[in-house]
């Protein structure tokens, strides 16, 4: 699979041209119409097998190697050269594909209301075939230590169709927001302990849920201890039930982080009790604060860096954006948030106001600046094929167990492309 990014000038048809690709399969791919104007900076997939690469001023055939995690000696064999044989600026490399390494994938998906809406519906249609689980978000606990399910639908069909296996998120939501005071409820109060547990246990075996997942933050720092104990009582009857237990962690890059959504969660005791975790390696960059990326790749690198210290790589999943947001300029803290906007949406804002799309290399994500029709400045971070395949050499190169998308419903069609083309995705069903 090839990423090419789009140069001032380039058409459709011109790129279709160079790789020997046609225009509606790119587009395809891309999920375009071959009509569509392309954005300067956009970056493309296309659909070939291995790559292209173009040798830049000063490279050797050993520094290109290196930096694309490549044996020198394959590399030369397969472009018919000698090791250290010197390559004129431009030369056009091929890059055979690399054998794909086995992945569990996650994606959460959020009904509002009573229903599971058609978008919802279609996305989890269309992202199944590269699941490992679907987790429907979420099943609310209450004071009572019952639970307040999310609307289910077709979600349950949808999985079976495609062997995935239905996650049970479980969390602390209450009136829309993470609540302490309900954690503390449940992990001091045995009885309502008890009860949840039952009712964990009886859901699960109605609904055919295979794992269970507990999503509970921002709780009492105070609390830790507590939620630990939790975790293992759970995890003694969910297992004995041949059931998965997993949870979710903040971004956390040393066990003494302080602050309210992370002190109570326990990296090390998390990793000696649940099955796998998902980090949550995202909203760096968020609605209500300044822009920047979302899930830039070195505080990503820190933080899975720090989890694979205190457990078990193959135990680590990591947490990724399917969306971006869009800020309006100037910031103000306290002021409007910004606006979520999926991979391709962002791609239409820059197509529309004629923008330019910019790639930060360190950070690892592409971005752009435009102005409304109020006179109004803007700046946008999303995904691209580039952002998501560095992730992508993040989680191999670090042994992880797979990644957890945040949240379907919004539109990223190169993202399940490199998928595929990075991995084998594990079915457990």
């Amino acid at each position: 699979m090839q990423i090419h990014v789009v140069q001032k000038g380039q058409t459709l048809y011109r790129i279709s041209q160079t790789y020997g690709v046609s225009v509606d399969t790119i587009a395809a791919a891309n999920e375009m119409t071959p009509s569509q104007s392309l954005v300067i900076g956009q970056a493309l997939v296309i659909p070939i097998v291995g790559s292209f690469y173009w040798v830049q001023p000063g490279e050797s055939l050993y520094m290109i190697a290196r930096k694309l995690g490549l044996d020198l000696h394959n590399l030369a064999s397969a472009n018919g050269l000698t090791l250290y044989q010197p390559l004129p600026v431009g030369f056009r490399l091929y890059i055979p594909p690399t054998p794909r390494t086995q992945a569990e994938v996650n994606a959460y998906v959020e009904p509002r209301g009573t229903d599971v809406s058609p978008i919802l519906i279609q996305s989890s249609k269309e992202a199944a075939p590269h699941l490992t689980y679907l987790a429907p978000f979420s099943f609310r606990i209450k004071r009572d230590g019952t639970l307040q399910p999310p609307p289910l639908d077709d979600l349950r069909a949808i999985t079976s169709q495609h062997s995935v296996t239905l996650m049970m998120v479980v969390t602390n939501l209450e009136n829309g927001q993470f609540s302490a005071e309900l954690g503390h409820i449940f992990l001091t109060d045995e009885t309502i302990q008890n009860r949840l547990l039952q009712t964990i246990k009886t859901t699960a075996q109605q609904y055919g849920f295979k794992d269970i997942h507990f999503d509970i933050e921002h709780l009492l720092p105070a609390d830790r201890e507590a939620y630990t104990r939790f975790l293992q009582k759970a995890a003694a009857l969910i297992h004995q039930e041949g059931y998965l237990m997993s949870t979710a962690l903040a971004p956390k890059t040393s066990a003494a982080q302080a602050g309210e959504w992370y002190s109570a969660h326990d990296y090390k005791a998390h990793g000696q009790i649940a099955d796998f975790v998902i980090i949550m390696t995202y909203e760096w960059g968020y609605s209500g604060g300044p822009a920047m990326a979302v899930s830039p790749i070195g505080p990503v690198r820190k933080v899975l860096e720090y989890a694979v210290s205190e457990m078990p790589a193959s135990k680590v999943i990591m947490g990724q954006n399917l969306y971006g947001y869009d800020w309006t300029l100037p910031y103000v803290k306290g002021g409007a948030f910004a606006k979520a906007v999926s991979p391709q949406a962002a791609i239409e804002l820059a197509r529309k106001y004629n923008a330019q799309i910019l790639y930060d290399y360190t950070a690892q994500a592409p971005h752009f600046n435009y102005w409304d029709e109020a006179g109004k400045e803007h700046t946008v971070w999303f995904e691209d094929a580039r952002s998501i395949q560095a992730k992508f050499r993040l989680l191999k190169e670090l042994g992880l167990r797979g990644i957890s998308y945040w949240k379907l419903g919004l539109k990223f069609p190169q993202n399940w492309l490199l998928l595929e083309e990075n991995f084998k995705v594990v079915k457990r069903s």
